[in-house]
């Protein structure tokens, strides 16, 4: 889309990111995405260098089209994978749950584009200063870690601080979503609950039939004492992770010990009673199992019909 320019800077069809959901977010998935003419990513999460390496390789002979990595700051790896990127030649990465400023360097040295997830205008303007080339505003609708803001009054204050693009993200899954974040004034969308249940996506069937039948009331946030707040859908483990949360005797290292290994424990072993199923409140509107492609080309074409003859038409073109 020549009018568009995050698909400019990143060489993409469509202005369309994949979320780099943990434990979900494989090579697979990345490059069909990426295949379909969006930004495919794939998880870096605790991954080590090695793995991540693996990863990257397999999607470089899934797709020739370019695709990226997200960055969890926190891992204990995430050097090793700062140095996997830059020496794979990755082209973008998106990074979360943390501050990339002592990588910033290494990964402009190796050509590598870093565009951050913010929650926030101040962090969103912090990482413009530090050099990041566009930001994705993800609004608390969204599934996994959240903040506070609503995508909808998040987007439009993160485009008024910053002057580098933005990337709506949380509460998105149609052409009435990203039509919406274009009007906010985002340059591109990126979802991760749409693709939960795309067909090349390799999550558990049990997680993916649990994302197809969920309702609008069906996800709730946990861990908001603990400092680190996570919306997933409602079942055993979600429910009594709330009850031992408002329950004044229970420790954060119990809650800890609760949540380790949940997302796990669902996307890959497909417990998902035990398990953290993440994902967003738009979760009740994704009815269907669609490739990437007719996802990303559906949503696109929907938004374009919306916008009409408007300007934020222009960047569907």
């Amino acid at each position: 889309m020549e009018n568009n320019p995050i698909c400019k800077l990143l060489n993409i069809e469509y202005p369309v990111f994949q979320g780099g959901m943990a434990w979900i977010a494989d090579a697979e998935l990345a490059a069909a995405v990426s295949n379909a003419g969006g930004l495919g990513l794939i998880a870096a999460m605790n991954s080590n260098g090695e793995q991540l390496r693996t990863q990257i390789r397999r999607a470089k002979e899934l797709t020739d089209r370019p695709f990226g990595v997200n960055l969890m700051l926190m891992s204990p790896f995430i050097s090793e994978a700062v140095q996997v990127v830059c020496e794979e030649k990755i082209p973008v990465v998106t990074t979360g749950a943390g501050n990339p400023a002592q990588y910033m360097e290494a990964l402009q040295a190796a050509g590598v584009k870093v565009i951050c997830v913010v929650a926030s205008v101040s962090l969103a303007v912090m990482m413009e200063r530090m050099g990041a080339v566009a930001v994705v505003a993800e609004g608390c609708e969204s599934g996994g870690h959240v903040g506070e803001t609503t995508t909808m009054a998040l987007v439009p204050q993160v485009v008024d601080a910053v002057s580098i693009p933005v990337i709506a993200a949380g509460g998105i899954a149609d052409g009435r979503g990203m039509a919406a974040a274009l009007l906010l004034g985002a340059k591109a969308v990126q979802m991760g609950t749409r693709f939960l249940t795309a067909k090349e996506c390799n999550v558990h069937e049990n997680y993916k039939a649990k994302v197809l039948a969920a309702k609008d009331h069906d996800t709730i946030v946990t861990g908001k004492t603990l400092g680190h707040p996570v919306r997933a859908l409602k079942n055993r483990m979600t429910r009594e992770f709330q009850k031992k949360e408002l329950d004044p005797a229970t420790t954060p290292d119990e809650l800890e010990k609760m949540g380790a290994g949940a997302l796990r424990r669902a996307a890959i072993e497909g417990d998902v009673q035990n398990g953290s199923c993440m994902c967003g409140q738009i979760a009740g509107l994704v009815k269907s199992e669609d490739t990437c492609a007719d996802i990303i080309r559906g949503i696109c074409a929907d938004a374009a019909e919306l916008l009409g003859s408007g300007e934020a038409r222009k960047l569907l073109l």
